[in-house]
């Protein structure tokens, strides 16, 4: 049973507000039949990315995956059973957290162009650029001109990426506040979760329907047909896993990419080969 993620791509009209945290879009199936999909997914998953890894050396063309959500939307357990489940050489991750001095003394997208995956690779932002648009608002970290122009800015960037052969995959992962308080009480509850649990996050919390209405904002001004965003409900772990999943893998396959010819006469290392068994 498969997913289809045209349900999640966001179009005109879009508002975060009438998508349902707990809903399924795209898949008719339960927490089984998900969890059973996700297994094949997984497997066809691994076999496109070692095929992108192998035509590193003559295909400069790379993937990659941008999460944004919440605190406690489910980040870490889409890298862990999604991203995980691939060659980890051919994956490199990247969380962009508060700006160093460094950083800051350039503009926002400069410690993000450093980190644009090489050929052959799938990169992957646990929290991205688009901090700078979300938290920037909310806070009030920049002026509201200066957020408008990164809005701009963001979408010329992802449209460069796109043009030279970088995927573009952006996944919103949408959780409602009721599970958002729910995930963070667990952690407080378990003493084997305290170090996951961040005092930041409820203090971010105060602020749930000003980050509400600047994802909404943000969604509206960067979704382009070169780098589409999706919007994953995400109160269902099982769901927001294999959808993120299924988007990775068309993703993939639509570079359309076969195994690399040998570079080296085949019939005469086999003859090499036997003359030293």
């Amino acid at each position: 049973m498969a997913l289809d993620s045209a349900a999640m791509r966001i179009g005109t009209g879009f508002r975060l507000r009438d998508v349902d945290p707990a809903s399924t879009p795209g898949f008719e199936g339960g927490r089984r039949e998900g969890e059973k999909r996700l297994a094949e997914v997984e497997k066809t998953l691994g076999e496109l990315q070692e095929l992108l890894f192998a035509n590193a050396a003559h295909d400069p063309r790379s993937v990659l995956l941008v999460l944004q959500g919440m605190d406690t939307a489910g980040k870490g357990g889409i890298l862990r059973h999604v991203v995980g489940t691939v060659d980890p050489q051919g994956v490199r991750i990247r969380a962009f957290t508060k700006p160093t001095d460094e950083e800051l003394e350039h503009d926002f997208l400069w410690r993000v162009r450093r980190e644009i995956p090489g050929a052959g690779l799938i990169g992957v932002f646990d929290r991205s650029h688009y901090e700078d648009v979300l938290i920037g608002r909310v806070r009030q970290l920049a002026e509201p001109e200066e957020i408008e122009r990164r809005y701009g800015e963001i979408v010329d960037f992802e449209d460069e990426l796109a043009a030279s052969g970088t995927v573009v995959v952006k996944c919103m992962l949408h959780i409602s506040r009721d599970e958002q308080h729910t995930r963070l009480a667990e952690r407080l509850d378990n003493p084997d979760k305290h170090w996951k649990f961040d005092p930041a996050d409820v203090a971010e919390r105060a602020h749930w329907d000003a980050y509400q209405e600047a994802y909404q904002v943000a969604l509206e001004r960067t979704t382009s047909e070169s780098a589409p965003w999706h919007v994953v409900p995400a109160d269902r772990k099982w769901f927001a896993r294999l959808a993120v999943a299924e988007v990775l893998v068309e993703a993939l396959a639509s570079l359309g990419q076969s195994w690399p010819p040998a570079d080296f006469d085949v019939e005469q290392q086999r003859r090499e080969l036997a003359a030293l068994a």
